[in-house]
């Protein structure tokens, strides 16, 4: 690297190019999170449930996880999203109004033994998942 007394044009120029080489700049700069994220940016969205699927856990695992395909309303775009809690797919019907947030993968990616999923349901018809899988809240008939 040039070092002499007029080489800081130099030095700049190239930091500027080799920046690019940084993945975590290159997603800043071109927006891609935002871009390619269904929720664009947001943290939660509202969708309506399409259909319940079962999907399978992947190797070494061997269970069938319980999810639902969701269009999301702001958009159009339909994502997958998982039920957590035990019996939590009982209470969701097609139809219903869901509310899903991000699963917490790495870089926004899917979690754990769930191939694809990214998004896990919060909230049905206004009520907190949780506690209708505890029997705190009863879901409301719309």
């Amino acid at each position: 690297m040039a070092r002499g007394l007029f080489a800081a044009q130099q030095i700049e120029k190239k930091h500027r190019k080799f920046r690019w080489n940084d993945r975590y700049y290159k997603r800043r700069v071109l927006n891609l999170k935002v871009r390619s994220d269904p929720l664009e940016g947001a943290p939660q969205a509202r969708g309506i449930v399409l259909e319940k699927v079962g999907i399978e856990a992947k190797q070494p695992n061997s269970a069938i996880r319980k999810c639902v395909k969701v269009q999301l309303i702001k958009n159009g775009r339909q994502v997958t999203a998982f039920a957590p809690g035990d019996g939590a797919i009982n209470f969701i019907d097609e139809h219903d109004e869901v509310l899903i947030e991000g699963i917490g993968g790495r870089l926004g990616r899917s979690y754990g033994d769930l191939p694809g999923v990214r998004f896990k349901v919060i909230k049905v018809n206004n009520v907190s998942m949780p506690e209708l899988v505890r029997g705190r809240k009863e879901k409301p008939i719309r």
